[in-house]
């Protein structure tokens, strides 16, 4: 099922300001559950954590800095 753009847009901007945020609250909260790791290993888990939520939400991030490439050029003039 591939998305309009628009749809990529805003399912992005969605993602960038609810489910970021809150992903980022329950990484910490769940990191927070266990005794202070060596501050190494910590990073590398924030690090990771960091990457990580990215990968499923490739494509919806795919194109959505570049014009519509569904409009037409003609309309902007």
């Amino acid at each position: 099922m591939a998305l309009s753009y628009k749809t990529r847009r805003r399912l992005s901007l969605l993602v960038l300001l609810v489910a970021l945020p809150l992903y980022i609250v329950v990484a910490i909260s769940i990191v927070g559950l266990f005794e202070r790791p060596p501050i190494l290993l910590e990073l590398l888990v924030y690090v990771v954590l960091g990457v990580v939520w990215a990968f499923p939400l490739k494509a919806v991030f795919k194109g959505v800095g570049q014009a519509d490439p569904d409009e037409d050029p003609r309309d902007e003039l």
